[in-house]
């Protein structure tokens, strides 16, 4: 039984320790990542990060996929309107927005699950793939559409070197769009199992159980040093500079005519439903 739920907005919070849920819950919108939804997000993150009584974290979505990627539409950011008002430029309104969250997602010190139903796109492969351990259901699917379908040269904070570990592969999926369904990321190293839709929640809940079988402090432990490990190799580092040429490509003239031409004739890769 949960212990207590928290309904934030777009995002509810489960706490049944050993374990915490954090449900994407914005499904008509298809889950887009808006500002609410990433800061509400990190909220959780905060919850569960300082609570002794939960181990392992599990991060899922209602509806019928687990997330589109980032809302696009005009003024959908404050954070940038704010930062371009101030400075002339988007670089902080950027950093707050996707490198701030993606780093703290990703070095966050206790074991996580992605649970992964349906479109992952965009951003949403972000929280997709970023996590220790990702379940997906045989219905999901991932794309990264940022360089067919706006000229930026993937996510603000490119993470595909590191989860693909393989050169071409990653190549492909980003100058391509390609959109790769469960046994393609299974076999290609992105997931570590897939499972029937109606088995999805067990399988996940299970796998969570078994890792919190072990003490807090030894679980805090091995994920630093998986951490560390992949720091080491530069990880890190390519996140944050993924981010900085980002903010360049922003008023690069080719591609800036090409996200004109784009989205001026509504013609958007397979897929790309709302990321930016």
């Amino acid at each position: 039984m949960t212990d207590y739920t928290a309904d934030l907005g777009v995002v509810r919070y489960e706490h049944e320790a050993p374990i915490a849920r954090i449900v994407l819950n914005n499904p008509e919108q298809a889950n887009a990542q808006s500002s609410a939804m990433v800061q509400q997000v990190d909220e959780c993150l905060d919850r569960a990060r300082y609570d002794y009584d939960i181990k392992v974290v599990i991060l899922k979505a209602e509806g019928k996929g687990f997330c589109a990627g980032h809302v696009m539409k005009p003024g959908a950011y404050q954070e940038f309107d704010e930062a371009v008002e101030r400075e002339g430029k988007n670089w902080q309104g950027s950093r707050k927005l996707f490198v701030d969250p993606t780093l703290r997602l990703w070095e966050f010190p206790k074991p996580m699950i992605a649970q992964v139903h349906g479109y992952a796109l965009g951003g949403g492969t972000y929280w997709a793939l970023l996590p220790d351990v990702t379940i997906c259901a045989d219905d999901a699917y991932f794309q990264m559409p940022l360089v067919q379908a706006l000229g930026f040269p993937g996510g603000e904070t490119m993470i595909e070197p590191w989860v693909f570990m393989n050169y071409k592969r990653a190549a492909e999926y980003l100058y391509t769009a390609q959109t790769l369904n469960a046994s393609d990321a299974l076999a290609m190293g992105l997931v570590n199992r897939v499972v029937p839709r109606a088995g999805l929640d067990d399988e996940v809940e299970r796998t969570a159980a078994q890792i919190a079988r072990a003490p807090l402090s030894t679980l805090q432990a091995t994920k630093s040093l998986l951490l560390r490990a992949w720091e080491g190799m530069g990880m890190r580092q390519h996140i944050t500079q993924a981010a900085d040429l980002m903010a360049v490509l922003e008023d690069m003239r080719d591609a800036r005519d090409h996200r004109i031409a784009l989205l001026g004739g509504g013609r958007l890769p397979r897929d790309a439903i709302s990321d930016s």
